[in-house]
């Protein structure tokens, strides 16, 4: 039996709480469990290996301060989550705040080596309509298909399991010009202590990467179930049966102006329609990222939202390696970059190979 820890981030205000717990009790069920509320009892415990829900109550600002404390305590110690599986519920008095306080708290207890299978993250702003299209599918109202998809994400955190092989598939997009681009070159270093899978390489930069242009659910789905896409292209000709074909997706991602380059921005848009068909659960996301500045984590963050929380593809502990680099090359002469390259390799075989 799999340990579950409920990790509950200390609320003064008793109002705000109220829903948060109507919907952890329901989604934890019968399952025994401990629940950690201060910081304290979060240092003072084993995290590692265990099955981890955060529960955080957000309020109308968005600020819980005793979750600040335990983030904290998550990025100065990066092991701390080690072999843990993890999941998140965020309830607010807002419309906003929850996705950007899910996506940062993915990132943070990633870093300290937590997995979060696809769609780890269940969120209730103040109306609820971001639930309008569940209860209408679910035949209920909002707060039963927000009780419902909290439940859904207990059993998903409580079942996972990463699928390995001898010789896995990996699937590697990347705009970059091999002969200047610091990130295609930290990923080379990367790939060469992985001898034992199959790399299948795309780049995005040639020819036309045209972006998603909001196509009814009708029309996207039709095209999805055909495997394509209303305007076809080097998407649904070659990364499609890509996509269907790996076991991993590596995005390779220099960060331009804090965001996802408009190439690979246009393939994370493209993959909704095979998404209305597919879904990802069983193949893993990693990136490698190259900052010519500052601001790696804000491209990660961005990979968590587009491609774990939206897409469904799993996010393994340490999904990704964050560089800085500015000038052609400089990657390959950055004091320890070999070493922290074979580290993620490892990582990567340790998720992968089995």
């Amino acid at each position: 039996m799999k340990d579950l820890i409920v990790i509950n981030p200390y609320c003064p205000e008793e109002s705000k709480k109220e829903r948060l717990e109507k919907i952890v009790r329901y989604s934890v069920g019968n399952r025994i469990h401990k629940v950690f509320s201060t910081v304290e009892e979060v240092e003072n415990a084993d995290l590692r290996n265990k099955r981890i829900l955060f529960t955080i109550s957000l309020g109308q600002s968005g600020i819980n301060l005793s979750w600040y404390a335990i983030m904290k305590y998550l990025r100065i110690n990066s092991n701390a989550l080690d072999g843990s599986v993890g999941g998140v519920i965020l309830d607010g008095n807002s419309e906003i705040f929850t996705k950007s306080t899910g996506r940062s708290l993915v990132f943070t207890a990633n870093r300290a080596g937590c997995t979060f299978p696809g769609r780890p993250l269940v969120e209730g702003t103040r109306t609820l309509k971001n639930y309008n299209i569940q209860a209408q599918n679910l035949n209920t109202d909002n707060m039963g298909a927000y009780m419902t998809a909290g439940r859904d994400l207990v059993n998903n955190i409580m079942k996972y399991s990463p699928k390995k092989k001898a010789h896995p598939n990996i699937l590697v997009l990347h705009a970059g010009n091999s002969s200047i681009s610091n990130s295609l070159a930290l990923w080379n270093m990367v790939k060469k202590h992985l001898p034992q899978c199959h790399f299948n390489e795309i780049s995005l930069r040639n020819g036309q990467i045209i972006d998603c242009r909001g196509c009814s659910y009708a029309t996207c789905r039709h095209f999805g179930e055909e495997g394509s896409c209303f305007y076809g292209g080097t998407i649904t000709k070659k990364v499609y049966p890509a996509i269907l074909a790996c076991d991993a997706l590596v995005m390779v991602c220099p960060n331009y102006n804090d965001a996802l380059g408009a190439n690979l921005t246009a393939f994370v848009n493209r993959m909704t329609a095979l998404f209305t068909a597919h879904r990802f659960y069983d193949k893993s996301l990693f990136g490698v990222v190259v900052s010519g500045y500052s601001g790696g984590d804000i491209v990660a963050e961005q990979l968590i939202s587009g491609l774990n929380m939206n897409k469904t593809f799993a996010l393994p502990g340490k999904f990704a390696i964050l560089e800085t680099a500015n000038n052609p090359g400089e990657i390959t002469v950055s004091e320890g970059v070999g070493r922290r390259a074979e580290s993620f390799a490892h990582n990567m075989k340790s998720v992968l190979i089995g």
